[in-house]
């Protein structure tokens, strides 16, 4: 079976489209698919793919698989290339629902271009606190911030939110590459862990501005990480850290949070997204 694939970006975290409703998607075996195409030196290099499924709650249903083939519940970049291919190729509306492993989420397109969106808000929900939100081993419904954790040799002092999906940030100086490619994998995979982590390293530059560098379970080094950069700065302001909204720099661009900072109340987040090409593929095994 031939299938037609889209691959978008937001700030270079890439993601290949698969666009699955009205077909016998049961046939792929998407995560060997995944770690085949994903591959950036034998596929056609990407961090994940999104496959775009019916949904009889929301204008359509994104399901995620990352570079490795694991699935990942939410991925607030790929969430704002969804939302453009839907407003470019079919006519949706600004305002959309998406339903993913994670929740309804809405994202709104805010600037268009030659009718093509370039920027989008999502609304991302709550963020959750809670350790055992984050998947800690034995963790409870109490926050887990600023506790110090054994990494190789070393110990880093980490906070835990989760934007449905489980994210660990350590404040401090920006980690350089080889720092988060050493303690990322560690941090990812730690025994406290057990479902793997997202690992973030973050510096406040002042009351306005974070700057990140991420590891992404399941991808690794990333350009970009939404949900984490989402997580990221309400775990900023919620140890006053920084005064909503504010700008976070990653690898690949910057993107804007806001979060009132109560309980309930969701988390924003601005940034563009693109298309880079498109292409065909014969699946078999």
């Amino acid at each position: 079976m031939q299938w037609e694939f889209w691959k978008l970006h937001g700030l270079g975290n890439d993601y290949l489209y698969f666009d699955v409703r009205g077909q016998n998607d049961a046939i792929v075996d998407w995560p060997k698919l995944a770690r085949r195409m994903c591959d950036r030196h034998f596929g056609v290099g990407a961090d994940g793919i999104i496959t775009i499924a019916s949904s009889n709650r929301a204008d359509a249903r994104m399901i995620i698989y990352n570079a490795d083939g694991s699935r990942s519940e939410m991925c607030g970049n790929g969430l704002r290339g969804l939302a453009k291919w839907l407003y470019d190729r079919e006519q949706a509306g600004r305002q959309q629902v998406i339903e993913t492993d994670a929740g309804l989420l809405f994202p709104e397109v805010l600037d268009t271009r030659d009718g093509k969106a370039t920027q989008i808000r999502v609304n991302m929900g709550p963020v959750r606190f809670a350790a055992q939100a984050s998947g800690l081993k034995n963790g409870g419904s109490e926050p887990f911030m600023n506790e110090w954790i054994d990494v190789g040799e070393t110990r880093v002092q980490v906070c835990l939110a989760s934007m449905g999906n489980p994210h660990l940030i350590v404040f401090g100086p920006l980690w350089d590459v080889a720092t988060m490619a050493e303690r990322g994998p560690q941090l990812e995979h730690h025994l406290w862990f057990p479902q793997r982590i997202n690992v973030h390293s973050v510096e406040v530059i002042d009351a306005k501005h974070l700057r990140m560098r991420h590891w992404e379970r399941g991808a690794g080094l990333t350009m970009a990480c939404g949900t984490g950069v989402a997580a990221a700065g309400a775990t900023a302001a919620y140890l006053q850290l920084v005064n909503m909204p504010i700008a976070v720099s990653v690898p690949g661009g910057e993107l804007l949070v806001d979060w009132k900072g109560s309980g309930d109340d969701p988390v924003f987040l601005t940034g563009p997204a693109e298309e880079v090409f498109s292409g065909r593929f014969d699946w078999a095994e």
